[in-house]
């Protein structure tokens, strides 16, 4: 498949209603596996990427090292391949677009590109949020970098305003800034919708309803089901670290098992 092909029809892939699975991968063994299990496209997760790397999350894993893995997985399956990109390994523009740049030369023909500002000054544990019309001006320097390089490149605009507050009641009072952000991604370039940590069936439906982007959500305990993520319109369901630690937590057992 020529990039552009894989890039349209990764898009495809998005319907509302008929979500995409995606169990996010870490490497080209992990690739390989989840192709064998019938995917219809990959995605890795950062997470999983950065500490299969010995390296821990927060864009802590050097691009380098990122790329190189990201070029190994293109290299063994043909599927579309979306890469976890945080927040693009810059704050300015400018540094986005020459990172994002170098990333499609992997072959990549998707994105999924925060909100958080990564390196910030910490509020109590967490990273801060880039202002919406920093985050704006940011996404299209992403859109520009694509455009630039003459690939449809899937931008999955995420958010985490809501991954950020572990209290689900003080979710609703989040769903306005939410649905505002999702709006303003649109209309910056981005081609759908992440809002990781989101899983009450009504504010999803409500978000699903107030943008015109696919909405993506991240598999956790308490989540509603498939089928029922579906019937709300969801069009992409990733599973984000969870395939690692499991995998790992099994390598575990089977090691001491071995050494007993």
């Amino acid at each position: 498949m020529t990039r552009i092909r894989k890039a349209k029809t990764f898009a495809a892939l998005h319907r509302r209603g008929d979500p995409l699975i995606l169990y996010n991968i870490w490497d080209a063994g992990s690739a390989a596996a989840v192709a064998g299990a019938g995917a219809k496209a990959l995605a890795t997760g950062s997470h999983s990427v950065a500490e299969a790397q010995g390296w821990p999350d927060g864009e802590h894993l050097p691009l380098d090292i990122l790329l190189a893995v990201v070029s190994r997985i293109t290299a063994i399956s043909d599927l579309p391949l979306s890469v976890d990109f945080e927040s693009g390994f810059a704050r300015e523009p400018e540094r986005i677009s020459a990172n994002v740049a170098r990333l499609l030369e992997t072959d990549a023909v998707g994105i999924n590109f925060e909100d958080q500002l990564i390196g910030g000054q910490p509020e109590g544990d967490l990273y801060p949020i880039y202002p919406l019309e920093e985050q704006v001006a940011r996404l299209r320097a992403v859109r520009a970098a694509a455009d630039a390089a003459g690939v449809p490149l899937f931008v999955n605009a995420r958010t985490d305003l809501v991954l950020r507050q572990g209290d689900i009641s003080q979710h609703p009072a989040l769903i306005g800034a939410v649905i505002e952000r999702g709006q303003a991604y649109a209309e910056a370039g981005a081609t759908g919708f992440f809002v990781p940590g989101l899983v009450t069936p009504d504010l999803i439906g409500r978000v699903v309803e107030a943008t015109s982007l696919p909405v993506n959500l991240m598999t956790k305990p308490g989540m509603p089901d498939t089928t029922t993520l579906a019937a709300l319109g969801v069009a992409r369901i990733s599973h984000g670290p969870f395939p690692y630690w499991r995998a790992m937590a099994q390598v575990r057992d089977w090691a001491a098992e071995a050494m007993e």
